[in-house]
């Protein structure tokens, strides 16, 4: 039955992949991927010479009225990003979307995604979390910070390297120096690192130790009282 799979692929050892991810991307008719020279590095290394078709946040819109047609005609097409879960952080949500909307099955494997291990290993209490992916990075960003600071759920955020100091800075000023917090990068490679410590101690970290890679930060909720002392504050 033509259908579209979601595919996960691995955030950084190939080893994640799994071996129903393998068959399908072997099996499919069609391959829609970010990027298709670094989706070609996975395929090849697997051995899989299934067709790819570039399918990213710039053509998206353009291209996913023919990816629908496709399936409708009779094609089985997996979608797959540079890595990890496509949809999250990533194009993917559209085309599930007019796939649902058009009565298209969609079947989405199990697999990598980078804010699990990164939250799991932080230490920080995780029965109950909020993934904030990127923050916006201009408009809008001072807004959604400030509507964190009462958030009492584990934060977890993406963040690029070269933008990680100015954020954890800013997490300072507004969830305090004292927030405990966590920053992973390089999950699942040969230098994983994750620093743990209070956002002060890890910002002076980073501040003396360039980070490199792909980042997650967790910070910890907004403790109850504190919580209660901020809504005091904010009453005339």
């Amino acid at each position: 039955m033509p259908k579209l799979y979601v595919v996960p692929t691995p955030i950084g050892n190939l080893e994640d992949i799994t071996q129903r991810a393998l068959r399908i991307l072997s099996q499919v008719d069609l391959i829609l991927a970010e990027d298709t020279r670094t989706s070609g590095i996975l395929l090849k290394h697997f051995g899989i010479h299934t067709r790819m078709q570039s399918h990213h946040k710039f053509n998206e819109h353009q291209t996913v009225g023919s990816v629908i047609n496709r399936i409708l005609s009779g094609e089985e097409i997996a979608l797959i990003s540079d890595a990890g879960t496509p949809a999250i952080s990533d194009p993917g949500f559209l085309l599930v979307r007019e796939c649902r909307r058009a009565g298209i099955e969609v079947e989405c494997l199990p697999g990598a995604t980078a804010f699990v291990p990164a939250l799991v290993a932080s230490g920080l209490p995780n029965e109950r979390f909020c993934f904030e992916g990127f923050l916006p990075q201009k408009k809008g960003r001072q807004t959604r910070l400030q509507e964190l600071s009462r958030e009492q759920r584990t934060m977890v955020f993406y963040e690029s390297p070269y933008r990680l100091v100015k954020t954890l800075t800013q997490f300072i000023e507004v969830f305090g120096p004292e927030r405990e917090a966590s920053v992973s990068r390089e999950i699942s490679k040969i230098h994983e690192q994750t620093v743990r410590g209070t956002l002060s101690e890890i910002t002076e970290y980073f501040t003396n130790n360039e980070p490199k890679g792909e980042i997650v930060i967790v910070v910890t909720g907004c403790p109850e009282k504190a919580k209660d002392k901020t809504k005091k504050s904010d009453e005339p």
